[in-house]
């Protein structure tokens, strides 16, 4: 029994990686086709690929204009609260620095075209009245 037992483990492992392999092949598909440059992340693909495809979306609806860092911080924002609940925070611009403590799995750090963007969830706690 231990001996099948192994057998489906390894297999079960065995499909995880080719599936988390085939993830990043569709991530690093994806970044390359948006012109996005990954620079760090703990959060998990889909996630990843919600906020590329998000911030693709905004920076193409007006491609005449130059892109407002301050408009694609609050869209990224607003969409991630509304999906994966509250607290994200975002910062976008051409230059900026950072220091930040996230959530497990909630920050990402890219680049599309000229702007970077950092997106991370913080821990919310209700606060009682005394």
């Amino acid at each position: 029994m231990e001996d099948s037992q192994r057998r489906r483990s390894e297999a079960e492992t065995k499909e995880l990686k080719k599936n988390a392999t085939h993830e990043a092949l569709n991530l690093a598909g994806l970044s390359i086709g948006f012109n996005v440059r990954l620079r760090s992340s703990d959060m998990p693909v889909h996630m990843q690929e919600r906020a590329l495809r998000c911030t693709r979306s905004f920076l193409d609806s007006n491609p005449r204009k130059r892109p407002n860092p301050t408009q694609l911080s609050q869209t990224l924002k607003k969409e991630f609260d509304s999906v994966y609940g509250p607290a994200w925070h975002c910062v976008a611009g051409t230059s900026f620095g950072s220091f930040v403590t996230h959530s497990r799995g909630g920050f990402l750090y890219f680049s599309v075209d000229s702007l970077f963007v950092l997106l991370f969830k913080t821990e919310v706690q209700v606060v009682k009245e005394v």
